[in-house]
């Protein structure tokens, strides 16, 4: 049984800021964090690492169930460390490579299961922001308030090709186009939980708005359900 801890999941697109949202509005109120895709990204790099298939929907749910994966954080301000069967692996995980495989492993329903009660254990006191695809729709479909982000795909591949310039990662703007085209397709397709807002979901346009602006309409909203809600910063 799910326990009713608030729950406030962003979803969206790769690309539209749902993970630095997430990351900001949790600071705010001083609540859990779940940042949902980071243990697809886990478990695709734990398949590489052991010589698994990413097709292999059988292994990779063993996989997924005996993860030993560790978040461990280190402030209220800044996204956990985490950790792959005692190794360091956070931004390991961030690469595009890694981006693409956790897309490819998130197509299988068994997989999917496998993770559910993995996401649905951060659900804690005194509240939690989940970031993902399928949050609102699967994860925690009586979450209080559901956000749905959603931006231009030229947009899209726009701030991650300067993400990873800053990175001093040399990409190519078409290519990420063409990456995300293909992302996009296989997270909309996908035969469970596929990439879609809740029935209930408020869908917000970043196209022309700052990440600051996104946490402000985010917070707009939270506030429309929990009124005397208090930010801890911010």
């Amino acid at each position: 049984m799910i326990s009713k801890k608030p729950v406030i999941t962003i979803d969206g697109t790769s690309g539209t800021g749902k993970g630095v949202v997430g990351q900001l509005v949790a600071t705010q109120l001083g609540w859990n964090l779940l940042d949902s895709g980071a243990l697809y990204r886990v478990l695709a790099l734990a398949a590489q690492q052991h010589g698994m298939a990413l097709d292999n929907e059988a292994a990779l749910k063993v996989l997924a169930e005996y993860l030993d994966v560790q978040f461990i954080a280190t402030s209220v301000s800044t996204p956990p460390r985490i950790l792959l069967e005692g190794q360091d692996v956070t931004d390991t995980i961030r690469t595009e490579k890694m981006g693409n495989a956790a897309s490819k492993v998130g197509t299988f329903p068994a997989v999917r299961v496998a993770l559910l009660s993995r996401q649905r254990a951060f659900r804690e006191s005194p509240g939690l922001v989940t970031d993902g695809r399928d949050m609102g729709t699967v994860v925690f479909p009586d979450a209080d308030v559901k956000l749905f982000l959603t931006a231009s795909l030229e947009e899209r591949a726009r701030r991650r090709c300067n993400q990873l310039k800053e990175k001093g990662i040399n990409v190519n703007l078409s290519e990420l186009v063409e990456e995300l085209r293909e992302r996009d397709k296989r997270d909309q397709e996908r035969a469970v939980a596929p990439l879609r807002p809740a029935d209930d979901a408020i869908i917000i346009d970043t196209d022309t708005l700052s990440i600051e602006e996104v946490v402000a309409s985010v917070m707009r909203e939270v506030r429309k359900v929990f009124p005397a809600i208090q930010a801890v910063s911010g």
